[in-house]
């Protein structure tokens, strides 16, 4: 016996489709962008930009596990991340003064002025991807949301 699926739901599981769907492409063109220009992953060029906007005042350092919620990754494939961009000289670690078992990392100069490089790339793509999104009927609606997000300039 197949039961009729209830309309709410079935909306909410529509949008949450097209939200995934307007993610994937974004994120995939974005991809595709910074590897061909920059040999960046976005998941590294997202590494790279919230650790650059670490500051020395009160909570100013990020724990792994902080950088892992904010790059929406598992602690263990935060730090294989970490690891590699550290073995590219991109990022680089150090004991915390007030707790010897705390560990930060910190952007390098090289990983600055790489973050600096693609960053343009990054918005190009970005700007791009949800351009080409808007076209699409079922997206359009989440651009114009996305977009709303953004500080008037």
């Amino acid at each position: 016996m197949s039961r009729t699926p209830d309309p709410a739901l079935l909306g909410l599981a529509q949008g949450w489709c097209a939200l995934s769907a307007l993610h994937g492409r974004i994120e995939a063109h974005i991809e595709r962008a910074l590897q061909a220009a920059h040999g960046l992953s976005v998941r590294e060029f997202s590494v790279l930009d919230v650790l650059s906007r670490q500051h020395s005042g009160e909570g100013g350092h990020l724990r792994m596990n902080e950088v892992a919620e904010a790059v929406v990754l598992s602690q263990s494939a935060t730090t294989r991340l970490v690891n590699r961009l550290e073995d590219r000289g991109l990022l680089t670690r150090y004991l915390c003064l007030t707790d010897r078992r705390g560990i930060y990392t910190d952007v390098t100069e090289a990983g600055l002025a790489l973050l600096d490089q693609a960053r343009p790339t990054n918005d190009t793509a970005l700007r791009e991807a949800l351009d080409e999104a808007s076209k699409r009927e079922e997206l359009a609606p989440l651009v114009t949301a996305v977009k709303s997000l953004a500080p008037a300039s």
